[in-house]
C-alpha cells in the first residue's frame, strides 16, 4: 500500500471517529435543557469566601458576588437558583454529584480543568498577603514571608493552601478550618500572614481595622476566576459564556461587584 492510500484511509478513519463522537454528544441532553425543564439551577458554593460567597452562622441565605450572579443566571433561564453548600476540599466531588454549576470565587487551575469545564474568566484576581498593619514593610515579597519565624495561616483544601505549600514551605503553615473568621488569627496575634486573593484581602482590610493588604494590585501570583461547568457540555458552556458577556456589557456585573465590596 502506498503512502497516499495509507494517508487517505487514516483521514477517513479520523473523520468517521469524529462524526461518531459528535453524534454521541448530540444524543446526550445538555445541562442547559435539563435546567430549563426542571426550572431549577443547582449551584455549589462554599459560603465561606467573602465577597464571593458567604453565609453567616444562623443565616438561611448566602450573600456575595457569585450568589447574586447565580440568581441572575437562573433568572435568564426562567429557573430558581438553589445553592448547595460545599467546602473547598470537596468542591469538585460535590459539583459533579450534585450541581449544574459551581460559583464561589473559584480560581481557574489546570487540575480543576482536567475534571471540569470553566466558563470564560470573569475576574483577574491574584494572590496577595494580608498582615497586621505594623508588619506591612516586613512581608513585601514571597521570600520575606517564607522564613522559619513566619506563621502563615491558611484555610485547607483550596488554592490558598496549595500556594502556601508550594511557595512558603519554610514558614510555619497553620491550618484553620473556618475561612469566615480566619482573619482573627492574624488580628489577635496567633498568626502573622495569610495569602489569599487580592479582592478578598482588600475587603477584609476594610472589615478589620488593624489589618492591611500588602500590594494587592501587584499580587504575588497571577490568577483568574471562573465558574465550574460539566466537562464536555459545550452547549451549556456557550450559554453561560454568552450570559456572562452580556452581564458585563450591560453593567450588571459591575453593579453586583461594587455592591458586595462595601
Amino acid at each position: 500500500m502506498d503512502g497516499g492510500s495509507m494517508m487517505s484511509r487514516w483521514v477517513a478513519g479520523a473523520m468517521l471517529a469524529l462524526a461518531s463522537t459528535q453524534a454521541l454528544a448530540a444524543d446526550e441532553p445538555s445541562r442547559l435543557d435539563q435546567v430549563i425543564e426542571r426550572k431549577v439551577l443547582n449551584v455549589c458554593t462554599t459560603g465561606d469566601y467573602r465577597p464571593f460567597s458567604y453565609r453567616p452562622d444562623g443565616a438561611n441565605d448566602f450573600v456575595g458576588i457569585d450568589i447574586d450572579l447565580g440568581r441572575s443566571l437562573a433568572k435568564s433561564l426562567d429557573a430558581e437558583a438553589v445553592f448547595i453548600q460545599t467546602k473547598w476540599s470537596n468542591l469538585l466531588a460535590d459539583f459533579k454529584a450534585k450541581c449544574d454549576i459551581a460559583m464561589s470565587g473559584i480560581s481557574v487551575t489546570l487540575p480543576r480543568q482536567r475534571e471540569a469545564f470553566f466558563s470564560e474568566m470573569y475576574l483577574v484576581n491574584g494572590k496577595a498577603p494580608i498582615v497586621r498593619c505594623d508588619d506591612v514593610s516586613k512581608y513585601q515579597t514571597t521570600d520575606a514571608i517564607n522564613q522559619p519565624s513566619t506563621r502563615v495561616v491558611v484555610n485547607p483544601g483550596g488554592t490558598n493552601e496549595r500556594f502556601a505549600r508550594a511557595n512558603l514551605a519554610k514558614a510555619q503553615i497553620q491550618l484553620f478550618p473556618d475561612n469566615r473568621v480566619i482573619w482573627q488569627e492574624i488580628a489577635q496575634g496567633r498568626a502573622d500572614v495569610m495569602v489569599a486573593e487580592s479582592v478578598e484581602v482588600k475587603l477584609q482590610e476594610k472589615l478589620h481595622p488593624g489589618l492591611c493588604a500588602v500590594n494587592p494590585d501587584r499580587p504575588l501570583q497571577y490568577g483568574e476566576m471562573g465558574f465550574l461547568l460539566p466537562r464536555g457540555d459545550t452547549v451549556f458552556k456557550a450559554y453561560v459564556d454568552q450570559w456572562l458577556h452580556l452581564t458585563k456589557a450591560s453593567g450588571e456585573f459591575d453593579r453586583v461587584f461594587d455592591a458586595n465590596m462595601k
